[in-house]
């Protein structure tokens, strides 16, 4: 899918102007305050009712938040209700439950527990189970590794790129991590002060970054240039 225009105003101030395509799986980068939340929230529907949005597409599904498209977010402890057991916090038919705890490599007796009982791991493939109950044709992606030690978000990336194969959708991971970045996606969109300052093939931009902001990005999360490769 192609969005051949977003852009975002509060009152004659333009925040976001963007453009990108999506054939596999993007990754959005940028440090805060770039415009990669208010992407985000543009796509989602929930944007604050003081900005205006002109959000253009080409794509052979409509983005409707909770059925084509789906949110992962970035802190699976805060994303769920505490006193509330997993099972409840489900909207469909329980046998559809386990089936998606299968997916995503989870237990079904975590079902009858509550979220502080879980470690952040399964917390995270809980709520990515819940964002695929919808069968998204576009899983957003809000950092969904940051609150996690790094053996879980290797093992939480493996898991998105194997989920991405055996169901086909297509992926926007929106973060500041290039390092989960390279891991995930096959495409990069970096942007500043809401613009596009550099976007091409994962490979081509780390080894052969074309502005200052791109490097300086991949120079702080990359201590050594062989990594990047």
């Amino acid at each position: 899918m192609k969005i051949s225009k977003l852009k975002i105003k509060l009152d004659e101030k333009v925040l976001v102007d963007i453009d990108f395509n999506i054939s596999s799986s993007l990754a959005l980068v940028g440090q805060s305050g770039s415009g990669k939340s208010l992407t985000l929230k543009a796509l989602l529907g929930m944007l604050p009712s003081n900005m205006k949005l002109e959000l253009n597409y080409d794509s052979d599904f409509k983005l409707k938040a909770g059925e084509t498209l789906a949110f992962v977010p970035q802190n699976p402890f805060t994303a769920l209700s505490p006193l509330t057991k997993i099972k409840k916090q489900f909207f469909i038919q329980e046998d559809k439950i386990k089936k998606l705890f299968k997916q995503v490599d989870l237990d079904n007796e975590l079902l009858q527990r509550f979220p502080p009982e879980l470690s952040g791991g399964q917390l995270q493939r809980v709520v990515i189970a819940m964002a695929l109950s919808s069968k998204p044709k576009l899983l957003l992606l809000d950092e969904p590794t940051t609150a996690l030690d790094p053996k879980n978000r290797v093992i939480i990336l493996e898991l998105l790129k194997s989920l991405q194969k055996e169901l086909e959708f297509k992926i926007l991971f929106v973060t500041h991590d290039m390092t989960s970045a390279k891991s995930l996606c096959e495409n990069i969109c970096v942007i500043r002060d809401g613009k596009v300052v550099e976007y091409g093939n994962m490979k081509d931009v780390l080894q052969n970054p074309n502005s200052e902001y791109t490097k300086t990005l991949i120079d702080a999360n990359f201590a050594n240039r062989k990594f990047r490769e």
